[in-house]
């Protein structure tokens, strides 16, 4: 790979990192072209962009790019696939999933909206994290549930209220 094509590639690395504020470092070396092309068409489904990356090349992005990745860098050995999602918590549902079936991919590390997660022994907590959507659905639930009380106990008492007075109004007739 010549100089330029390889300041290309971390342009385009650099860019990405930008856009993205979900990113999961993985390893799937070892797995077949089938089993690699179901994880890429779970990656699809997902919503997740699946790439294959040289250590070296985005390590490089990852120190141009005006984000903190922390430790991140010291983990880029061996094979390295990163996972781009709009999800935090997508990428780590597919990657449990599909070690139902493999041992692979093997967690390296993850930068979920600012935060660092170092080591395959996370999966199970990102798994856990809930997405921007999912949290506004619990605030607004829980935003709902006292009025909902309220509107239910007025319109229970208000029936009962109600059948108290008629049956007043039917003793004095």
């Amino acid at each position: 790979m010549t100089r330029e094509e390889k300041s290309k590639v971390i342009e385009a690395l650099t860019t990405e990192l930008a856009e993205n504020s979900n990113l999961y470092l993985t390893d799937i070396s070892g797995l077949n072209a089938g089993t690699t092309s179901a994880l890429r068409r779970a990656c699809f489904k997902a919503n997740i962009k699946l790439a294959v990356v040289k250590n070296t090349l985005l390590e490089k992005a990852m120190e141009a790019s005006d984000k903190d990745f922390g430790d991140l860098p010291s983990i880029l050995k061996g094979n390295t696939s990163v996972m781009y999602s709009e999800t935090g918590n997508a990428p780590a549902k597919v990657i449990k999933a599909f070690r139902k079936k493999s041992d692979k991919p093997f967690l390296k590390g993850a930068f979920i909206e600012q935060a660092v997660y170092i080591g395959d022994d996370q999966l199970d907590m990102l798994v856990d994290i809930k997405s921007k959507e999912e949290l506004i659905g619990d605030i607004i639930g829980l935003l709902q549930s006292p009025a909902k009380n309220v509107v239910s106990a007025l319109q229970s008492s208000g029936g009962k209220l109600s059948g108290i007075l008629q049956t007043l109004s039917q003793k004095e007739g």
